[in-house]
């Protein structure tokens, strides 16, 4: 069995507050982008193997998060064992959540390949326990992800008359740095206001809380974000942690 993972924008995101758990309490809009995809396949085998090809993955191929899915579901499930075969077209370290998106589709696929009917909310659920991003991926539409990033509401947004671009510059950075730069608070106005305004109106208004810090340290990153408007983009921005930039122009 064959899919094609794609990797999710963050459209606004604020950073509300430090938690007593140590992660932090957020807001933000994740879309899909099907502009590139990874490409995941699972069959019978008999021992569980994983072989990564495309863009290199730091670690051992075996502490992968699409071995984790698979180990999550043999704790509750008799399932034989399967080798993974992915190609990485997705960068690491990006802001574009390609590894949750991996580990989730691995969720889907092997739900179904061994007929075990779980229902979305279940393994969002299971997929929360891989990582903070990773339940976005089992419904895999704009959803307004709040708490971790695991507490979800469907938001309807029509991107239709748009196309985006997104720049992945050779620039790495961690989710420790990231929030090194950052002073959690509420923003004045909701995002959910903000995007329901007309695109257009979101230059300077939906704003990602990483990028001050991020663009300081990486300024060659705010210069990309700035090609993107002068070349007329009626919203650019940072996608998570970066350090993607995307833009999102009219057709």
């Amino acid at each position: 069995m064959i899919t094609y993972p794609n990797p999710k924008l963050n459209i606004g995101l604020n950073i509300l507050r430090k938690r007593e758990d140590g992660y932090h309490d957020i807001d933000t809009l994740m879309v899909p982008y099907t502009g590139m995809r990874d490409v995941l396949e699972i069959v019978p085998s008999d021992e569980l193997r994983m072989t990564l090809y495309g863009i290199p993955v730091d670690g051992d191929p075996m502490d992968n998060l699409c071995v984790r899915a698979w180990k999550l579901l043999a704790e509750d499930f008799n399932i034989a064992p399967v080798a993974i075969y992915l190609y990485k077209n997705i960068p690491s370290g990006a802001g574009l959540g390609g590894g949750s998106a991996d580990a989730s589709f691995t969720l889907l696929m092997l739900n179904e390949i061994f007929s075990l009917g779980l229902d979305n909310e279940t393994l969002a659920r299971y997929a929360a326990r891989l990582g903070s991003d990773c339940p976005f991926f089992i419904f895999n539409r704009p959803m307004l992800c709040r708490g971790r990033g695991e507490v979800m509401t469907p938001f309807e947004l029509d991107l239709s008359g748009y196309d985006i671009e997104v720049k992945v510059p050779d620039v790495h950075v961690s989710t420790r740095e990231a929030y090194a730069g950052v002073t959690p608070g509420l923003p004045t106005r909701p995002l959910e206001t903000l995007l329901a305004l007309p695109a257009g109106q979101w230059r300077g208004a939906v704003v990602n809380d990483f990028e001050p810090g991020i663009f300081a340290a990486h300024p060659q990153l705010a210069a990309i974000k700035e090609d993107m408007y002068r070349r007329g983009a009626v919203y650019a921005s940072m996608s998570g942690s970066g350090s993607s930039i995307f833009g999102i122009f009219a057709k």
